[in-house]
C-alpha cells in the first residue's frame, strides 16, 4: 500500500490488463492478418485500434492520443482515428467524492472550505475538478483523482508494448523503445498531484512578469498526492474566439507562444500537454487579454545540453550551417548519422522550425487543418526512413514535438498571423547554456523539485 493509502490493487490491475489485452490484442491480430493477405488498409487498421481503445476511459486513451503526435510512430491514418478519441473517465458521484475527500483531508474536510459544489465542473483522464470557495472568499478549483488510477496506469503501460511491438513489425524503420520509456515516466508522474502542485509553483515564478499569461495559485494546506486545490481562473475556451478580430486572435496566440517557449529557452522546462482543455482566454474590460495556463501534471524538465542543442539546431538551419545542425543531432544522441539520414531528419526539423526561420508576419501553415498539421511531413520522413532505418529518436523529443504540434494546431484554429521568428528570438534572448542550468536549478529547488542532469 502506498504511503497515502492509495492501493495499486492486484485485482484492478488484472481486470484492466485482461480487458485491454483482449481488445488491443484482437485488433493487432486482425491488422497482422490483413497485412498477410494483402488487405493492409491503414484507415481500416486505424479504426480497429480506435475501436479497441474507444470503450476504455482513462490513461491508455491518453497514451494513444500521445502516440498520434509522434512522427512515424504510427501511420498517419491511425493518428487521425486516435486523435478523435476523448480521454475522459466517467464522473464520480457525490457519495464517492465525499469518501475520496475524507480519505485525503479527513472527516472534517468540508469545514475547510466555505463551499464545495457537488457536481464536477470538468472531467479529465485521471481525475475531475470541482468548484469550491475558500474560507477567505477566493474561488477554488479542486482536482480529485479517480480511484485506483495507479493500477490503471500500470496495466495500460504494460499493454502499450502490444502497440509498440506491432509497430516494430510493421514499420521497423523507427525504434520506439526510448519513447515507450518516456511515456511511462511522464504518465506515472501525472499520478502525483504533489508534484503537479510544485510544477504549478515553478510556472507561477517563471511567468510572473508576463501580463498575458496567468497561472493558478496552489493551496498547499488543501492538497495531497491525490488532491490538488488551487485558485479558480475565470476564462472562456479559445475556440470561442475563432471569429474574433485578427488583433485579438494574434494577442492570444502570442501569449500561447510565450507560455511554452519562454520557460523552455530560459529554464529548460516545457508544458508537455498543449491541448485545448489546458488553457482559456481571460478578459479585462470586456475583451480577451491573454490566457490562463492550466494543468501542470505533464511538465518535462530538460538538461541544459538539450536546450542548447535545440537552439544550435535552429541557428544552423537559419544560417544554412550544416556543421551546426550535425553537432546538434550528435549532442542529442542520434547514432550513425549519414548524410542521407541527416537530410531525412531535416525534413521534420524544417517543418517544425520553418515558421521560425522567416522574418515576416505569416500563418503557421497554409491550407491544412489542425488535425492534418504535420501529417504530410511525417509521411515523407517515414518513406525516407524505410531505406535508412532503424532510427532511435531520443526520448526528449516526444514532448518537444508534442508541444510544437499542439501549439501549431492552436495557431491554425485561431488563424494567427504572427512574426514567429521574432517571437522565438525574444524567447532565446542572450542564450547561455550555463544560465539555463542556473535558472532551472534555482526555480526547481525553491519548489522542492530536482533539476535535470545538466
Amino acid at each position: 500500500m502506498a504511503k497515502d493509502g492509495e492501493k495499486n490493487s492486484l485485482t484492478g490491475r488484472v481486470v484492466r490488463h485482461a480487458r485491454v489485452g483482449t481488445q488491443v490484442g484482437t485488433a493487432a491480430m486482425k491488422i497482422a492478418s490483413g497485412r498477410m493477405f494483402g488487405d493492409g488498409d491503414p484507415m481500416r487498421e486505424g479504426k480497429l485500434i480506435a475501436d479497441a481503445l474507444g470503450g476504455l476511459k482513462g490513461p491508455l486513451m491518453k497514451v494513444a492520443q500521445l502516440l498520434a503526435t509522434i512522427p512515424d510512430a504510427i501511420p498517419a491514418e491511425w493518428a487521425a482515428e486516435l486523435q478523435r478519441l476523448q480521454a475522459h473517465a466517467p464522473a464520480m458521484g457525490w457519495a464517492f467524492v465525499r469518501r475520496r475527500m475524507t480519505t485525503e483531508l479527513g472527516a472534517d474536510w468540508a469545514k475547510r472550505y466555505a463551499s464545495f459544489e457537488h457536481a464536477p465542473a470538468h472531467a479529465a483522464s485521471l481525475g475531475q475538478v470541482h468548484r469550491a470557495t475558500a474560507k477567505d472568499g477566493r474561488a477554488l478549483a479542486v482536482k480529485l483523482q479517480y480511484p485506483d488510477m495507479a493500477s490503471a496506469v500500470e496495466a495500460d503501460l504494460s499493454q502499450l508494448d502490444v502497440l509498440f511491438s506491432l509497430m516494430r513489425r510493421l514499420r521497423p524503420q523507427i525504434d520506439t523503445s526510448e519513447l515507450a520509456i518516456e511515456v511511462g515516466d511522464r504518465l506515472r508522474e501525472e499520478l502525483d498531484y504533489e508534484r503537479e502542485r510544485r510544477h504549478t509553483s515553478v510556472y507561477r515564478e517563471i511567468l510572473a512578469d508576463d501580463p498575458g499569461v496567468r497561472v493558478p495559485e496552489p493551496i498547499d494546506a488543501l492538497s495531497t498526492r491525490r488532491l490538488l486545490t488551487m485558485t479558480w481562473l475565470e476564462g472562456k475556451g479559445l475556440l470561442s474566439h475563432k471569429t474574433a478580430p485578427q488583433e485579438i486572435r494574434n494577442r492570444l496566440s502570442e501569449a500561447m507562444f510565450r507560455a511554452w517557449w519562454h520557460p523552455f529557452c530560459r529554464f529548460g522546462v516545457i508544458h508537455g500537454d498543449p491541448h485545448l482543455g489546458n488553457y482559456a482566454a481571460f478578459e479585462e474590460g470586456g475583451e480577451p487579454q491573454g490566457i490562463n495556463l492550466l494543468d501542470f501534471g505533464c511538465i518535462r524538465i530538460f538538461p541544459s545540453r538539450f536546450v542548447a542543442g535545440v537552439i544550435e539546431h535552429y541557428r544552423g538551419l537559419l544560417h544554412d550551417d550544416r556543421d551546426r545542425v550535425v553537432a546538434a543531432y550528435e549532442a542529442w544522441g542520434f547514432k550513425n548519422l549519414s548524410n542521407e539520414l541527416i537530410d531525412t531528419l531535416d525534413i521534420w526539423a524544417r517543418f517544425l522550425f520553418g515558421p521560425l526561420l522567416t522574418d515576416r508576419t505569416r500563418r503557421i501553415a497554409e491550407g491544412v487543418s489542425p488535425i492534418e498539421f504535420g501529417r504530410k511531413e511525417a509521411q515523407r520522413v517515414a518513406d525516407a526512413l524505410k531505406a535508412l532505418g532503424p532510427v532511435t529518436p531520443p526520448r526528449e523529443f516526444l514532448f518537444m514535438d508534442r508541444a510544437a504540434l499542439g501549439l501549431g494546431g492552436v495557431f491554425l484554429h485561431l488563424d494567427a498571423e504572427l512574426n514567429f521568428h521574432r517571437l522565438f528570438e525574444t524567447a532565446i534572448g542572450d542564450f547561455e547554456r550555463e544560465r539555463v542550468a542556473e535558472r532551472q536549478s534555482a526555480a526547481l529547488t525553491r519548489a522542492g523539485l530536482r533539476p535535470s542532469t545538466q
